[in-house]
């Protein structure tokens, strides 16, 4: 958390990860492992993931706290 360029780095990871995890979404479904309703409901969540992640990223400070905490 203290230095910010780490800090954007390990938010761009979770950003990849939640990426990946609507490929997952993506391929449960088609592969008739999950129903579309459900499918739907878990896009709109990671969608929201997604959002948040990229807020943090774009704003980093507001996350990070004191520079000694």
């Amino acid at each position: 958390r203290r230095y910010k360029d780490y800090f954007i780095s390990k938010l761009c990871d979770a950003e990849t990860e939640n990426s990946e995890t609507q490929v997952w979404l993506d391929l449960a479904k088609e592969c008739g492992y999950l129903a579309v309703d459900l499918h739907i409901k878990l896009t709109k969540f990671n969608d929201e993931v997604g959002k948040l992640i990229w807020y943090m990223i774009n704003n980093p400070d507001k996350f990070r706290g004191s520079p000694n905490s």
